[in-house]
């Protein structure tokens, strides 16, 4: 967040991430209540995004009912992108913090030799298939990312700057990077249906305040007070992540160290999403009594998949923009609002059809945001290479 600060400025970086933060809420607002309105519709329990998609063009008008099975591979792929190159992205962060701390004791490394050291510890964490036994690890993830932003925002808030010299609003050819690492720090639309369809009262998760508004407030508040104090603190030194800018100290490379591991602990989770797409497709043409073998073959490969894509890109901040760009606009964005189109098909779009006219806009919104935002992260890509 500090990063999209930069790339935004003070006052500019709060407007737009409350604004991303309430059309994100929207967007999974009204794909949450497709998935309601169309599990009725086809008289099932529940339906996962992809599901929503293809039952959203099935029901829909005529001509798109052809459309339905494109759909539901669409949002596969979409799903598939974000989480496998979301973990990169933790490949990538992990190894510059390692880097940092080693280098800072004596021990200088290059990136990515780092990257090889973390592949070490992810091979046994990504390869575990059952989601309980995932848990212990997530719970621990969740209490270091917790000490780790208390012990950063300490850091952060200490011998502030005088704060006129940072910029309250940079120049428009930066506000791609903005929006798309934004995005990317406060996307998470792909774990929506499954946690309200897993929920004891699932209609707790919207309405006010409503599970998804108390979430979304809390989230928008941290980033926004994250993103404005890092970069007040670093200005133009702000690099992808606020713990990367922490001086050489043992306290400091102690955060970076709970930091590194709370993300570590979280790889396992997060890589189940896009190795589940890939076995529902593959597990068909493997024979059955090398099920076991095919399986975990399949993960090892994907999980050198991700290392291989973090040494090719060890910059952790334009691949993040990048991320955010391509894969959590479309997700995120243009996604539910084309489900939201096609499903209200039958019951109308309200007065002047200002819903329709809503989602136009937000479908247009996320096509310029991910244009804009991958020409500007691939332009920084080659800049930092070449």
């Amino acid at each position: 967040m500090p990063s999209a600060f930069k790339n935004g400025g003070l006052i500019f970086g709060i407007i737009g991430t409350v604004l991303v933060g309430l059309i994100c809420t929207h967007c999974v607002h009204i794909l949450v209540v497709c998935s309601q309105v169309l599990a009725e519709r086809l008289k099932v329990p529940s339906l996962g995004f992809a599901e929503t998609a293809e039952a959203a063009f099935k029901t829909g008008p005529r001509p798109l009912r052809k459309f339905s099975t494109a759909a539901w591979i669409f949002v596969q792929v979409a799903l598939f992108a974000t989480y496998y190159l979301g973990n990169t992205v933790y490949v990538v962060f992990m190894a510059n913090s390692l880097m940092q701390v080693l280098g800072g004791n004596g021990v200088p490394l290059d990136v990515r030799v780092c990257i090889l050291i973390v592949a070490v510890p992810l091979l046994p964490l990504g390869s575990v298939r059952s989601l309980r036994y995932l848990v212990p690890f997530s719970a621990i993830a969740t209490v270091l990312i917790i000490v780790g932003l208390v012990m950063t925002l300490y850091f952060t808030l200490s011998d502030l700057p005088d704060i006129s010299q940072r910029n309250n609003v940079v120049a428009p050819v930066h506000w791609p990077l903005f929006f798309s690492t934004v995005l990317f720090a406060m996307e998470g639309i792909g774990t929506v249906l499954p946690i309200e369809n897993s929920m004891k009262t699932p209609g707790h998760f919207l309405g006010c305040p409503g599970v998804l508004n108390i979430a979304m407030t809390v989230v928008v508040v941290l980033y926004a007070l994250v993103g404005f104090c890092g970069y007040w603190q670093f200005g133009e030194e702000t690099l992808g992540s606020i713990t990367l800018n922490l001086k050489n100290t043992w306290f400091a490379d102690s955060v970076k160290i709970i930091v590194a591991l709370s993300i570590l602990f979280t790889y396992g989770l997060q890589f189940t999403v896009p190795t589940e797409i890939v076995w529902k497709r593959l597990g068909k043409v493997i024979n059955e009594k090398r099920h076991t073998l095919g399986y975990y073959s399949m993960r090892l490969l994907m999980i050198l998949g991700t290392v291989i894509i973090a040494i090719i890109v060890p910059q952790l901040g334009p691949i993040i923009s990048l991320v955010g760009a391509v894969c959590l606009s479309i997700l995120g964005l243009f996604c539910p609002a084309i489900i939201d189109s096609v499903t209200r098909y039958e019951t109308g779009y309200g007065f002047l059809k200002w819903s329709l006219v809503k989602n136009i806009v937000i479908a247009v919104l996320s096509i310029i945001a991910l244009v804009s935002g991958a020409y500007s992260s691939i332009i920084e890509i080659i800049e930092a290479y070449s």
